[in-house]
């Protein structure tokens, strides 16, 4: 492995470890805001839609960021094993920009757009 595949390995490892430290501080606030909202009294309809809005918007951003965290870790393994940066469907390596934009991506752009227009 040359010395510029090794420094970007290492840039994108510092992304991925710096996106898990990110998602894993959300999800802790969001706990912690969850833990608030259920302490607190609810004084009238109002209050008691608004509530149920507020929760409903922070399961949905929850789970979004446990999914992403998934991800991320993935990607964190694929780099120990050696795997990272090669596409999941054609074998080819993800080309380095997207990986920047997108360290824990899969697929290539090609892949991916395939994978998108059969969903």
């Amino acid at each position: 492995m040359d010395i510029a595949t090794q420094t970007h390995l290492t840039t994108l490892r510092g992304l991925l470890s710096f996106r898990l430290h990110e998602l894993q501080t959300e999800v802790h606030a969001t706990e912690m805001a969850r833990r608030e909202r259920e302490g607190g009294e609810v004084t009238d309809r109002k209050d008691d839609a608004a509530q149920s809005m507020l929760t409903g918007v922070s399961d949905t951003e929850e789970r979004l960021h446990l999914a992403e965290m998934k991800d991320v870790q993935s990607a964190l393994h694929r780099l120990d094993d050696g795997t990272y940066g090669d596409c999941v469907d054609c074998g080819e390596p993800i080309p380095l920009q997207r990986l920047l934009v997108q360290p824990a991506a899969l697929r290539c752009t090609a892949c991916q757009t395939v994978g998108e227009r059969a969903a």
